[in-house]
């Protein structure tokens, strides 16, 4: 909410620029305050209205969405939505009001306004030739329209992509994890050593808390949460931070430990950002995937630390029955297994009453008896037919072999989930494509992919994007044709889309940046930016082909009248972005790239504007009528009728 009302800054005076820019312009023509703001306020009232509703109606299909991505643009929309229709609401009342009281026609003879207003002048001169040298050149704007339509597709295949930008937290985890089996002391003394390696950052400064934490029950895992210094205490970053102590922690023996920052947007707990799931029928088939797997990922530089949750690292001892042996000398296949499980564990076999107190009968083998997997030598099971004790080491083999301590399964599939860090400049998407592919070319066709945590948000809102987006594109063509009474002029508006999107796109890329859920956000917002300049000439165009001019010379006024508000909004768009692409501190890279999305956005779109709608217009629209015109006709058709208005026939 608070990045939408920084946003909000410069979208809540653009209506009011356009509301004041006319009134003024109809009082240098020698129009009365009042009068002048009332048939100002009137003349644009339409286009202000339309271009409230669209960036409203950009925010509609955020409604549909769910979970933590929902949320996050729910609340933004809401916020900018609420913003912009108050300032309408103020720009048709309010202003104009204001406006018959305190303006009035000065002379402009010199200073710098003067400078200002010839200079505009001259640009408005050169603009009203450039357009109509390129309204009879149609061939060059579809041109540039097709042209940036490639450039948008090769830019969305060069652009990485990542769920949210890495930010500068101010803290981080150092998780730490233990050979299996390690004891509880062991684990105890590996922390000691981490902490060892992070306190001098206390007295240096450049950490102001460290807190180590080891799971009990003899857990080979542990943590420890770091906190860093104020930005203004320090004077490197928390990543490069990070680099140092897991640089550092490599030489604890016996240990893998590094450090990892929690996503911005949370989702994916202290997991590690690249969690790609492997399903399949049998655990045996996804060890071999695994490996495979891994081993082909490692020879990717910017995977750092590979591991997987399915590890063979607990010693299991696995009894194999000899059935033939076993039946010739009497003894049942139940027996060894009760055998087995009374003597290695427990197994409860009645219940007694001591005054009203029930208590449980448990039998089970000395522990000190059968510490070793030679202590199954000393189990003796009884013959159903001699009922002699036979030594159960006769009746069975046992192989010790190293198994996975845990069969994980992921939506009710088994499954083993690969993990990895990210080298700096090297994206979750890239990761995920990287690896999806070694999928494709390196196992078979029956392996199920999934993904969990950070990775999982990432897919999920690629897919949240691509629906809003398309929903978004068409609740405005809808809220444009109801407004305009015609399919027509809302789609001469809508080819600012396009301008819009591959200024953004050029202004990601030029500057490093990614698409993320951030840069989503400002792309959905650039539908409704964009096409308020086209709103602007296509209303005002309408307007004067309905008081009789010319349709040429209609559509080149008004792109001339229009051309001053439509620049001064568009720069009043821009500069309020520009702040948060120049942010620093603390959550700077999140609002760096919403914030240049719309600067770039908007700059880019705001100049190709003025020639790209005027000329789709005269190619368009130019055999169409507005809707003042077609009630004009039906009046004319009622008055030419032998029966009055609203009488029965």
């Amino acid at each position: 909410t608070l990045l939408a009302l920084v946003l909000a800054i410069g979208l809540v005076v653009d209506d009011a620029i356009v509301v004041l820019e006319n009134i003024y312009r109809r009082i240098e023509m020698g129009e009365p305050p009042l009068l002048a703001s009332y048939r100002g306020a009137r003349e644009v009232g339409f286009a202000v209205i339309a271009t409230t509703l669209v960036l409203i109606s950009v925010f509609v299909p955020l409604v549909f969405l769910e979970g933590n991505i929902g949320r996050l643009f729910t609340e933004f929309a809401l916020a900018i939505a609420a913003a912009v229709a108050f300032s309408s609401f103020t720009a048709l009342t309010l202003s104009p009001m204001l406006s018959s009281y305190l303006l009035e026609k000065r002379s402009r003879s010199s200073g710098f306004g003067a400078w200002v207003e010839s200079a505009f002048k001259k640009v408005e001169s050169a603009y009203n030739a450039r357009l109509q040298k390129t309204i009879h050149q149609p061939i060059l704007v579809v041109v540039l329209i097709v042209a940036s339509l490639v450039l948008l597709y090769q830019l969305d295949d060069l652009l990485p992509r990542e769920f949210v930008p890495k930010e500068d937290r101010g803290n981080f985890f150092v998780l730490m994890q233990s050979q299996e089996g390690a004891s509880y002391e062991s684990n105890s003394e590996n922390l000691e050593k981490i902490e060892a390696i992070l306190l001098p950052y206390l007295e240096t400064g450049e950490m102001n808390r460290v807190l180590v934490r080891t799971p009990g029950f003899g857990g080979s895992a542990g943590i420890a949460i770091v906190g860093a210094a104020d930005w203004d205490k320090r004077t490197r970053s928390t990543f490069d931070l990070m680099n140092e102590v897991t640089g550092k922690l490599q030489a604890i023996p016996d240990v893998r430990a590094f450090a990892i920052m929690r996503s911005a947007l949370g989702g994916g707990g202290l997991g590690r950002p690249v969690q790609f799931v492997l399903q399949g029928n049998t655990y045996e088939e996804l060890v071999q995937w695994r490996d495979t797997l891994i081993e082909k990922a490692a020879e990717n530089p910017n995977l750092l630390r590979i591991d997987s949750d399915y590890k063979e690292t607990t010693p299991q001892l696995t009894v194999n029955i000899d059935r033939e042996r076993a039946a010739d000398l009497g003894v049942s296949i139940s027996d060894i297994g009760g055998t087995l499980e009374t003597m290695l564990g427990q197994r409860r076999v009645s219940r007694y009453l001591d005054r009203g107190q029930e208590y449980e009968v448990i039998l089970k083998g000395e522990k000190s008896d059968f510490g070793s997997p030679n202590s199954i030598d000393n189990i003796f099971v009884r013959s159903n037919t001699t009922s002699q004790l036979i030594p159960l080491d006769n009746l069975v083999n046992v192989a010790e072999q190293a198994t996975s301590s845990t069969l994980n399964r992921y939506n009710r599939m088994r499954s083993i989930t690969i993990s990895a860090n990210l080298a700096d400049g090297y994206t979750l998407g890239e990761a995920l494509t990287y690896l999806e592919n070694i999928v494709a070319t390196e196992l078979p066709e029956d392996v199920s992919i999934d993904y969990k945590g950070e990775s999982l948000l990432y897919q999920e809102s690629g897919s949240s994007f691509l629906f809003i987006f398309v929903m978004a594109l068409a609740v405005t063509y809808l809220v444009l044709a109801a407004q305009f009474e015609s399919w027509i002029h809302p789609l001469v508006i809508m080819f600012t889309v396009p301008l819009a999107l591959v200024g953004a796109y050029i202004g990601l890329y030029l500057n490093g940046m990614t698409l993320n859920i951030y840069s989503q956000i400002g792309l959905v917002m650039l539908i409704g930016l964009a096409a308020k300049n086209g709103i602007l000439i296509v209303e005002f165009t309408n307007q004067l082909r309905d008081a009789g001019m010319e349709f040429k010379e209609a559509l080149c006024t008004a792109s001339t009248q229009r051309l001053r508000p439509i620049v001064m909004t568009g720069f009043t768009t821009v500069f309020s972005a520009l702040p948060l692409v120049l942010a620093t501190g603390p959550g700077a890279e999140s609002r760096a790239v919403i914030g240049m999305v719309i600067f770039a956005g908007v700059l880019f779109s705001t100049f190709l504007t003025l020639f790209v709608i005027p000329t789709m217009y005269h190619i368009l629209a130019k055999n169409t009528s507005s809707p003042e015109a077609l009630s004009q006709k039906v009046e004319e058709y009622e008055q030419a009728m032998p029966y009055k208005k609203g009488e029965n026939i």
